[in-house]
């Protein structure tokens, strides 16, 4: 079945997604016009490829995602550090019970892809069940790691024939995006798949 996507700031960058792969890419109007038995999907703010979260190692092998029922004893944000290895070395199923956690914060954030070499089968277990892309990354990264880096990396753009992966975040544009980070994220789409909507 194919799905029209399109965000209030940006109709002339509607997708339409079928299966796994973007159909087409283009104007709100003409898609709907050509596809009137779409299934449509309206969203606040814009439509972009996605983010590119250049930390992976450091969120998804290093950093230990508290569960909600933890929320109390350990917060809600990501855990680094001594604290985090020591969580961490409580085994396999808590690193992977982390790593799963950390993937939907990243999903939650508009990320599409990570970049940074993967060592742990929790960590790329989690990774591929999700579908997000690996990347290679530069030798020197910017700051520290963060579910909203900065600066925020877009990936390139969407285009008919790709892989149907993008995220929307409720901005007026891109600027906006990059002053408030990717934590204005509304919904994530991977592999055509509605991964993440803010609730």
């Amino acid at each position: 079945m194919l799905t029209l996507h399109v965000a209030d700031a940006t109709p002339e960058s509607a997708v339409l997604v079928d299966g796994a792969h973007l159909a087409a890419v283009g104007p709100y109007d003409e898609l709907a016009d050509a596809h009137p038995d779409a299934r449509l999907r309206k969203w606040p703010g814009i439509l972009t490829p996605g983010l590119l979260n250049p930390y992976g190692p450091e969120l998804l092998e290093q950093a230990y995602h508290p569960d909600p029922r933890e929320a109390g004893r350990l917060g809600t944000e990501p855990i680094l550090g001594e604290r985090a290895r020591d969580l961490l070395g409580a085994g396999p199923s808590v690193r992977g019970a982390s790593a799963r956690r950390g993937v939907q914060r990243l999903l939650a954030h508009g990320t599409v892809a990570v970049a940074g070499e993967l060592r742990g089968r929790e960590a790329l277990d989690a990774v591929r069940r999700a579908g997000l892309a690996l990347a290679g990354r530069p030798a020197v990264l910017p700051g520290p790691p963060a579910l909203s880096p900065v600066p925020l990396v877009l990936l390139p753009g969407l285009a008919a024939g790709k892989p149907a992966r993008f995220a929307v975040f409720d901005v007026p544009d891109r600027a906006a995006l990059v002053r408030e980070g990717a934590s204005t994220c509304v919904a994530t789409v991977v592999a055509g798949r509605l991964v993440h909507r803010r609730r």
